[in-house]
């Protein structure tokens, strides 16, 4: 990729500390959460309530984080995220009972919001500069092997020294390995830059765009993390046997990656619009062929359709802002833009499941088509808001050369 070597290693670097980063905490539970249930005395849903408190915390705090990223970069708040990280880590691996798992996640949110995914995504565009679309379509790529890696390495390590010692290797390997590449590889921001920024007016952020797109990708995320962990029972639901179904599920991931790759291949030809609006434009078509047929074609095809869609979402999150918002205002666009999404990630898996439960798999798979539709009409919106700014602002620049020409 043409990147400038400083961007390769910054890329190299924060896929590697994401992976470590996502994979040590929001993602361990899933290895290691009848174990920790077992003996911490534990139900196995409150355990597995952790990471939802992880995002509800990452949440509350992206917010105010969002003045700090864009008057200091993100390289101050990711190298203060790692040990906080690590220090969740370790209180979790050495906790006795609910009340210090719980502050371990809760730790554990608070260092994400200044490491993980947003963070990251600002690095990235601080140290790319004009290639910023591109290095983040890289960056989003790699993080798509997170659980593929990290499921098979942390079982592998709790069958050999159990889960509070694989969460306390995962502690020092976040300190030792993330803090440093976080310090050495990411933009240092020079000292009279930073005064000139803290002391200029903010680059603005147009409200209403903002709101349709944090309406649309708020929407899209709710739907794709309510089916994370319900999709097999949805397949089953459908009249699929048990292994018919896991087979589709697994399928799965291999969209999604696929659908990462479109924007990688293609972002330099197509706008990110018209990548987004596709991409909104499929989900409500895989819940369509999921709702109209039971069989394993059908479920392959919803599987495609519906995996490619969250692929091309996953980078659109990170890139589309990059088209609206001028570039002095993408750090805070972003860091507000993680708190509608962590909350509707969050949200999502309890609702779906509380949804199939009571009112049944066909109930969850209708409510995910219309959250489906209103994401796509949200995007829809923004982009003949986008035009109709853009067209005016044309309008208007000859109008003030000729004014500035009569004077």
């Amino acid at each position: 990729m043409p990147f400038r070597s400083r961007t390769v290693r910054a890329v190299a670097a924060l896929s590697l500390t994401q992976l470590i980063g996502w994979g040590a905490t929001f993602w361990l539970p899933a290895v290691t959460g009848p174990a920790m249930a077992d003996e911490l005395g534990m139900a196995l849903p409150m355990v597995m309530a952790g990471p939802t408190v992880m995002l509800i915390v990452m949440a509350m705090a992206s917010w105010p984080l969002s003045a700090v990223f864009e008057r200091h970069g993100a390289r101050s708040v990711m190298v203060l995220g790692s040990p906080l990280g690590a220090a969740g880590l370790l209180v979790m691996g050495l906790a006795d009972g609910a009340t210090a798992y719980f502050a371990s996640w809760t730790i554990l949110g608070l260092a994400g919001a200044g490491m993980l995914t947003t963070p990251a995504q600002i690095a990235v565009a601080e140290i790319a500069g004009e290639k910023a679309r591109q290095a983040l379509g890289a960056l989003i790529l790699a993080g798509g092997l997170t659980s593929t890696i990290v499921w098979p390495l942390t079982g592998l390590l709790q069958a050999q020294w159990g889960w509070r010692t694989t969460t306390l290797l995962y502690a020092v390997v976040m300190l030792l390995v993330c803090t440093p590449l976080h310090w050495t590889t990411l933009a240092r921001r020079p000292r009279d830059k930073s005064a000139r920024e803290a002391a200029a007016e903010p680059a603005p952020v147009d409200r209403p765009r903002f709101a349709l797109l944090a309406m649309s990708f708020a929407a899209n995320g709710f739907v794709t993390w309510g089916f994370a962990l319900t999709i097999i029972i949805l397949f089953e639901a459908a009249g699929l046997d048990h292994a018919s179904a896991l087979a589709a599920a697994a399928f799965i991931g291999i969209a999604q990656w696929m659908g990462r790759m479109v924007d990688v291949l293609g972002g330099r030809r197509w706008s990110g619009f018209v990548i987004a609006l596709a991409a909104s434009a499929l989900f409500p078509l895989s819940f369509v062929v999921l709702l109209l047929t039971g069989t394993f074609v059908g479920a392959m095809a919803f599987a495609t359709l519906y995996g490619v869609a969250s692929g091309i979402t996953a980078v659109t999150r990170a890139t589309l802002p990059l088209q609206i918002f001028p570039a002095g205002a993408y750090a805070r666009a972003s860091a507000q833009l993680a708190v509608p999404l962590n909350l509707s990630f969050a949200a999502a898996p309890p609702v779906f499941a509380a949804i199939m439960t009571s009112a049944g798999p066909h109930a969850a798979l209708w409510l995910a088509f219309a959250i489906s539709i209103f994401a796509f009409c949200a995007l829809l919106g923004l982009l003949l808001l986008q035009r109709r700014m853009i067209g005016a602002s044309h309008q208007q620049a000859p109008l003030a050369a000729d004014r500035a020409e009569r004077a």
